[in-house]
């Protein structure tokens, strides 16, 4: 794979990986407004389980955002390392000219 290519995959999966990271974080947010319809309801069921769920989903986001910040770091300096600013614009070049 040819490093321009690798680099657009990397952005690729960091991109994915900001979309799983708000995700999770919409999943936090809905278990929240259930715990909270569920103080007035009272369900035992609810009660049990929801706490559990909620902490093994913010767990989940923890390890999302750990690996989201390490890609994300790799991708740059990748780039930075391999300039992929000037194969982008060589890659506009060659594709204007038809090379």
């Amino acid at each position: 794979m040819d490093t321009l290519k690798k680099f657009e995959l990397m952005e690729k999966i960091v991109r994915e990986l900001e979309d799983l990271q708000h995700s999770q974080q919409a999943i936090i947010q809905k278990i929240g407004k259930i715990e909270v319809d569920n103080i007035e309801l009272g369900d035992k069921k609810l009660d049990k389980d929801l706490p559990d769920m909620h902490q093994r989903v913010a767990d989940n986001l923890d390890t999302i955002v750990g690996i989201l910040d390490y890609f994300a770091d790799k991708t740059q300096n990748f780039g930075n390392k391999n300039n992929v600013d000037a194969l982008k614009e060589q890659q506009a070049i060659n594709d204007a000219t038809g090379q």
